[in-house]
């Protein structure tokens, strides 16, 4: 194995120990009322792959915008890590927040299903952002590189790697620029700078 090779693999190793930490942290951050449907899963190697060619062909399929670049950052990935919520039920405070006047009426309305299935309790929504935000401030205390990509949850479901109600996927990579936030295509002679 050469040198650079091994020192690729130490780097992707520690990436992916991380993302074991960012689950860690997801798992355990409050929920409300200590009720917990909030889901994690690791996505590694060839399921990596998959997960960004299903981005691709979504955004090609259903012809939206911004699959094919978010696909090139989760094709460059060591790793993502996959945060949802499924089946989680009202929290029975009757607050409207949701659009429904009470639970009660928020419990019979017709479940529809597109690029997430909902209506979902706000409550269960913000136990979800706890866990978005306890996993990626993880990430930052290793000064892994990271980014809360809607995307790549639509796809997840989409190509049945999830069935989760609704999910965000944080892709994680560890190079000497955060390829998550500058996403400019330049040309050579550095003009017709657009965004990709």
């Amino acid at each position: 194995m050469k040198k650079s090779e091994l020192g690729s693999n130490i780097l992707k190793n520690a990436v992916i120990q991380v993302a074991g930490m960012m689950e860690i942290a997801a798992r355990t951050a409050p929920k409300s009322r200590g009720e917990d449907f909030v889901r994690v899963e690791i996505i590694t190697g060839r399921k990596l792959k998959d997960l960004a060619k299903a981005m691709l062909r979504f955004g090609r399929e259903k012809k939206k915008q911004n699959f094919d670049r978010d696909s090139k950052n989760v094709q460059d990935s060591y790793a993502a890590v996959l945060i949802g919520i499924k089946d989680a039920t009202a929290l029975a405070l009757d607050c409207g927040a949701c659009g429904y006047p009470d639970c009660a009426a928020f419990k019979k309305v017709k479940k529809h299903d597109g690029d997430f299935k909902g209506p979902i309790c706000s409550y269960r929504l913000l136990d979800l952002g706890i866990a978005l935000g306890s996993a990626v401030k993880t990430a930052q205390m290793f000064n892994v590189d990271n980014r809360i990509m809607y995307r790549i949850g639509v796809a997840a479901r989409w190509c049945g790697m999830v069935d989760w109600d609704y999910v965000m996927g944080i892709p994680l990579a560890a190079t000497g620029k955060n390829i998550f936030f500058d996403r400019e295509l330049k040309q050579k002679a550095g003009k017709n700078v657009k965004k990709a």
